[in-house]
């Protein structure tokens, strides 16, 4: 998506939430900046990501955020399209 990303992981308990999204966001960021800014380093004083995330428990339900994650754009399209009245 261009405005935000779903991702579902698992996340061992010997990890804490925050410290893996903080590396997921740190590295991905990084490899933008390389891959299309065209910088090699010195990455400090770069913003690519917001500083929020939300994060919830998927149990029983994991087919089902699947299955969302993989048609969130056909459904955002969609969502859009009645918004504006297209």
């Amino acid at each position: 998506m261009k405005d935000h990303v779903h991702i579902c992981l698992s996340v061992p308990p010997k990890y804490s939430v925050s410290n893996v999204v903080g590396y997921l966001k740190g590295k991905s960021a990084m490899s933008i900046a390389k891959n299309f800014r065209g910088k090699q380093r010195n990455f400090t004083g770069e913003n690519f990501w917001a500083r929020g995330y939300f994060v919830s428990t998927v149990g029983l339900d994991e087919e089902m955020v699947l299955e969302y994650i993989r048609n969130q754009e056909k459904e955002d399209g969609n969502r859009d399209q009645l918004r504006f009245g297209i």
